[in-house]
């Protein structure tokens, strides 16, 4: 692996205009594929088989052009001043212009704009809503949300508050571009730092930009031929930009220090491709592991977001490989330029420099039993609150407060209950009872249901001779426990299916929602599986090792049970009244698994690589930690600076889901790298000792040899120093 990539680098390094070339027509021909074909992105957050989409299907089977549930919808909600009625005018004459108004406008189907609106118990509120005649939120066009606005502010200009939600009102919101400059900013200053220099601070800046810039362009060309969720581009930006960044900075890095140890620019740059470039590829390779298998849970759009941002993170492993050398060779003496600071590392009698990743790998040496348990504790006692997670999807009860989808939740859960935005729709298959005792059957059906605990209402709200359908409207909101109970009440219909004959299903959006979020629940455990599981070997087969992987996932299980436990403290516990408390997004934990997973594997692989490239060069297993902190420590202290500054933009963002990402990625990153590789592995590697790299000779046999620590690349390397027991 190292030879290879040792002439991967040097190629690119000595014909750079070539390797510059080819990453200029792929980002044209890419781009200019995403610029003519491509389609809008989907938003929806259903998939196939879950029950209450079975019993969707069943609605549309019994009612023909009955509404889908996933089809864009409307909900106006209504107010007059206090004081005063929607019957009294002006209030009432401005209702039913704006009925007309809306009737006009296209896809708005008539027969679903009812003549008179349900009333709150004052009178001062009400609803209008339907469903637009279109397949997909996607399909709702600016132009068609204009003269939506348009219709709704006559009724704003008499006097009335309106405000508009549901699927039919989203639009994307541009704080995304924001949160990534504020990214890009704090790394920008990090990457100065540790080069001390401003052309290497903006190269991965710039390397890591334009493999974002190709993924997104390869998603958003990837819409000319299949449906892509709209949040694919989020995850794929995320970790692009993040990874990117990172993995040029370790190359860079190693190329700095060996441009000391060789006779050319062109010679260090192909041995810094062969030693940190291996350990690119296989940290890539973690990444891409945890990401693609998210398609296993067998969730459209988690699947998407996984390949989306498998295929971002390949690319930027393929730039750190190439590009970075590449620019190398444009740049020649000139990769270091526009220094502002020249530091002296102070240096033992060896030669060995002494810097503060020394200084804290011998810190740790003094009492690494201490300094294991207390990590093991310490984050232990983060993920209690774990313990207590409630999932649920994101919707308009949790959007942020200055939307009109919030501001409009708020006043229909005020008026009418928490469950009046989210109802729970009972589907009645009657095809097997008899004529004349089907409409009995039907106020059986009704009257069970709505002696459910926690039923607010339960309404016969249609039937012919295939069947009924029942709204269910729950004292709850969606994202109350209680509400996922009477869902579950709903669908316990052995009982009165026996006795009425009738066969029911239970549908809506927060039935599709919770199944969702169950889906998710149940996958959780597998999907942890199969990515240890993958990784794990290939962890065997970069360290030749049993104990290293081992202690490497055993540290991932802590890392991810903590960024469980802080972000259920902080988001949905409300701790410290950062966050108003709401459930976690039902795909948030699998979602950190798979990402942080990978991201995890990253530390290890390039802190660890050293430490093994120092052992197979001769030094003992304790001077090896030493070495292993000298030479990677403060690349990785940048690297997951970086990874943090990225994220924690995402947490300025108004989505609160996208808030939650960014804060768990980054508490991932700071918990995995700063507690667990820089704590809690040296502190395991000291403890273990000689044993940390042992093999069975059976499997020593049969295992193929990777060279990642350049091994086969002879140079002079100074020799480590000695570790205080």
């Amino acid at each position: 692996m190292a030879a290879l990539l040792y002439r991967l680098g040097t190629c690119a390094y000595r014909r750079w205009p070539l390797f510059l070339a080819a990453w200029l027509v792929a980002l044209l021909v890419i781009g200019t594929v995403a610029v003519a074909f491509s389609k809008p992105m989907t938003s929806t957050f259903t998939m196939p088989g879950i029950a209450s989409m079975k019993a969707a299907d069943l609605q549309q089977e019994l009612f023909p052009g009955a509404q889908d549930v996933e089809a864009p919808s409307v909900s106006i909600a209504l107010a007059a001043p206090k004081g005063s009625t929607l019957a009294e005018q002006p209030y009432a004459g401005a209702i039913d212009s704006l009925v007309r108004n809306l009737s006009t406008i296209d896809h708005v189907p008539d027969e679903q704009l009812a003549p008179s609106l349900p009333l709150s118990k004052d009178g001062r509120v009400g609803t209008i809503e339907f469903a637009l005649g279109l397949a997909d939120a996607t399909d709702v066009t600016p132009a068609l949300q204009q003269q939506l606005t348009d219709a709704m502010q006559t009724a704003r200009d008499a006097g009335l508050t309106v405000e508009a939600s549901g699927t039919a009102t989203e639009t994307m919101d541009s704080g995304g571009a924001t949160a990534e400059l504020i990214g890009l900013g704090v790394a920008l200053i990090i990457l100065a730092l540790t080069f001390g220099s401003l052309v290497s601070a903006g190269m991965p800046i710039v390397t890591a930009g334009l493999g974002v810039g190709l993924g997104i362009a390869g998603i958003t060309a990837l819409t000319a031929f299949i449906e892509v969720p709209d949040s694919t581009t989020i995850l794929a930006s995320m970790l692009g930009l993040a990874v990117g960044i990172d993995y040029a900075l370790f190359i860079l890095a190693r190329y700095r220090s060996e441009l000391d140890l060789t006779d050319t620019r062109e010679e260090a740059m192909g041995i810094a491709v062969g030693t940190a470039g291996s350990a690119v590829v296989f940290a890539g390779l973690t990444v891409i592991i945890a990401l693609a298998a998210l398609s296993v849970v067998g969730i459209p759009f988690l699947t998407a977001m996984g390949l989306g941002a498998a295929a971002t993170v390949s690319i930027a492993v393929l730039i750190a490989l190439t590009l970075i050398p590449a620019v190398g060779g444009l740049l020649g003496s000139r990769m270091f330029a526009g220094r502002f600071r020249r530091s002296v590392p102070r240096r033992e009698p060896s030669g060995q420099i002494v810097n503060h990743g020394v200084r804290w790998a011998r810190i740790v040496a003094k009492a690494p039993y201490a300094w294991a348990m207390v990590v093991v504790v310490g984050l232990g006692a983060v993920a209690l609150p774990a313990m207590d997670i409630h999932l649920g999807m994101p919707g308009d009860s949790t959007a942020p407060k200055d939307t009109s989808a919030r501001r409009a939740s708020d006043l229909v859960t005020g008026s009418f209950g928490p469950g009046k935005l989210s109802p729970l729709v009972v589907v009645v298959d009657g095809r097997d009872i008899a004529p004349r005792e089907q409409q009995n059957a039907y106020r059986e059906i009704t009257d069970w249901a709505g002696g459910l605990d926690n039923v607010a209402h339960a309404v016969l709200v249609g039937s012919n001779e295939n069947g009924a359908t029942v709204m269910i409207q729950s004292a709850t909101g969606p994202q109350d426990v209680r509400s996922d109970a009477l869902l579950k009440a709903l669908r316990d219909t052995s009982a009165i299916e026996d006795q009425t004959g009738a066969s029911i299903g239970v549908t809506g959006a927060s039935a599709v929602q919770a199944d969702i979020s169950a889906t998710l629940s149940g996958a959780m455990v597998p999907y942890l599986g199969i990515v240890i599981g993958l990784a794990f070997l290939l962890l065997i087969l970069v360290f030749r090792s049993i104990l290293v992987p081992l202690t490497a996932t055993l540290g991932f299980l802590l890392t991810i049970l903590a960024t469980i436990g802080a972000t259920v403290g902080i988001f949905q516990k409300g701790t410290f009244g950062l966050f108003p408390g709401q459930p976690i997004v039902s795909f948030l934990p699998i979602f950190l698994i798979g990402v942080v997973f990978g991201l995890a594997m990253d530390y290890q692989v390039f802190l660890v690589t050293r430490i093994r490239e120092a052992y197979v060069h001769g030094a003992d297993p304790r001077e090896a930690v030493v070495d292993g902190f000298r030479s990677s420590a403060r690349v990785v202290t940048a690297a997951a600076l970086i990874m943090t500054a990225v994220f924690s933009g995402f947490i300025f963002m108004p989505d609160p889901m996208i808030k939650s990402m960014g804060f768990g990625l980054a508490t991932a990153v700071l918990f995995d790298a700063f507690v667990v590789r820089m704590c809690l592995i040296p502190a395991l590697m000291y403890v273990m000792g000689e044993r940390a790299w042992w093999l069975p000779a059976w499997l020593d046999r049969i295992l193929p040899r990777v060279d990642i620590e350049g091994e086969a690349l002879h140079r002079p390397r100074p020799l480590a120093t000695s570790v205080p027991s």
